[in-house]
């Protein structure tokens, strides 16, 4: 938890450093890998061994020894890294400017520390909807009457080949026949299927599922929004941090509670209804595995992808709707809507600051989970000399256990101080796009953005407070 709050802070300071050396370490490396596949592509020219010969086969190892795979691979990387060179030399300023609105997050969470707290609250919400559906589904299963059957314990015992096994029978009332030949039990056979009821639980079950995802979104939806607010609230504060209000996620909380629950229930429930299709088509796809009709599963194959792209589609819109939401305070049809046109008209800023920030978040999971992970290796394995036996591991003869554990918490910690800071940039960058749109830097509209940014684009405040 420490070093991941470290690491938010400290992108302040390296994050201009930090996405340089990220992209010059992918270009070189791509070199590597085109100036690789040269010298394998020269010494295996000189061999006889073509694709023809091989032609094909499984053994995935046998393409690595003949000329066209690392010919394939080389003019490929080639392609890759003038993409790469082209993008950094064309999009250089719209790279500085995702450093600043980096920045800029790493600064709005410095003075606004209690909201990276907000996922934990998040996280009970989540686990109350889990128990909530465990014990709805654990009640529907077992709601009908349940039935005993006449079991003998030994069938091979006389007297024993009388009972068929569909005598029923009460616990309560039943007289266990220890003393006869045939030793007999009453057992649990099933519960009741008969009625009305009991013949409707599979749908029950289905209206449970759709409750429980609907309330999981509902509370994902929340916690993006209230965050939105809390954020949205720091940009538009001219004078920072004297501007900043006081309570700010508590206000962006209550506010939401207040004017936005109709418009995050909606948007949950059409990302709901679209999680319901996928799970019935993975569930038609699970029918027709041993179905020898290709085209079906065909068709089977094309709507899972589509529907995978369309949800995926839907959480991004969903998310800078809410976005919008707590900005503006608007319904989320006007507000998706607005937002899907303000990230239309800057498509190449939303592409880049996008995998900027993806690129930096991953590289701060990997060295927090990869450095806690290392940390909790030599400490469990008792490579870390410590005189004081308060604090030495014992030994131990399964170390994996304790040290996955570990790791698992630590990613967990970290996937919550990250997203709380990926949803800091997503709405700095609405807010900075709106303040690009609305205002001139005039006196009756000045702009609202840092001077940083207002140096990047060659813009000014005319007569404006210093921020």
């Amino acid at each position: 938890m420490v070093l991941s709050l470290l690491f938010l802070l400290l992108l302040r300071f390296i994050a201009g450093i930090l996405v340089w050396v990220l992209i010059v370490g992918v270009i070189a490396i791509t070199a590597y890998g085109i100036y690789h596949c040269y010298m394998e592509y020269d010494v295996l020219n000189k061999k006889e061994a073509t694709i023809q010969t091989i032609g094909f086969t499984t053994d995935f190892s046998l393409y690595g020894s003949v000329k066209e795979t690392w010919l394939a691979a080389f003019i490929v990387l080639c392609v890759v890294e003038g993409i790469l060179l082209l993008s950094v030399l064309f999009l250089r300023k719209r790279i500085f400017i995702a450093i600043a609105l980096i920045q800029e997050a790493s600064r709005a969470i410095g003075y606004m520390m209690s909201t990276l707290a907000y996922p934990l609250l998040t996280f009970i919400l989540l686990v109350i909807c889990l128990a909530y559906w465990a014990m709805t589904a654990l009640y529907l299963s077992t709601s009908g009457e349940p039935l005993y059957r006449i079991a003998p314990t030994n069938q091979s015992a006389p007297g024993c080949e009388k009972y068929s096994g569909n005598e029923s029978c009460s616990p309560l009332d039943f007289n266990v026949s220890s003393g006869l030949p045939c030793r007999t039990e009453c057992i649990f056979y099933k519960y009741n299927n008969e009625g009305l009821y009991q013949r409707n639980i599979f749908n029950l079950q289905i209206y449970n599922v759709v409750g429980f995802l609907w309330c999981v979104n509902f509370v994902i939806a929340l916690g993006q929004c209230v965050l939105a607010g809390a954020f949205a609230s720091y940009y538009w504060a001219f004078n920072k941090p004297q501007d900043i209000p006081a309570c700010a996620l508590i206000s962006a909380f209550l506010r939401t509670l207040r004017y936005h629950i109709g418009s995050l229930a909606f948007g949950a429930l059409i990302l709901t209804i679209v999680q319901l299709i996928r799970m019935i088509l993975q569930y038609l796809d699970h029918k027709l595995k041993d179905s020898n009709n290709k085209v079906a599963r065909c068709i089977l194959c094309c709507l899972k992808c589509c529907f995978w792209c369309l949800e995926k589609f839907i959480k991004f819109l969903n998310r800078n709707a809410y976005i919008m939401i707590a900005i503006y305070g608007k319904n989320f049809c006007v507000s998706a809507k607005n937002a899907f046109k303000l990230l239309m008209r800057n498509a190449v800023r939303v592409v880049v600051l996008d995998k900027i920030t993806d690129l930096l978040l991953l590289f701060g999971k990997l060295l927090v989970v990869g450095g806690i992970g290392t940390l909790s290796f030599f400490f469990f394995t008792g490579r870390i000399p410590i005189d004081d036996t308060r604090f030495r591991s014992p030994v131990l003869n399964y170390y994996w256990l304790p040290i996955l554990t570990v790791v698992v918490g630590t990613y967990l910690i970290a996937q919550g101080f990250f997203s709380v800071y990926n949803m800091c940039v997503d709405t700095l960058f609405l807010c900075f796009l709106e303040d690009l749109e609305r205002n001139d830097g005039s006196q009756e509209k000045p702009y609202y953005m840092s001077k940083s940014l207002m140096k990047i684009l060659n813009k000014k405040n005319k007569q404006a407070k210093d921020k």
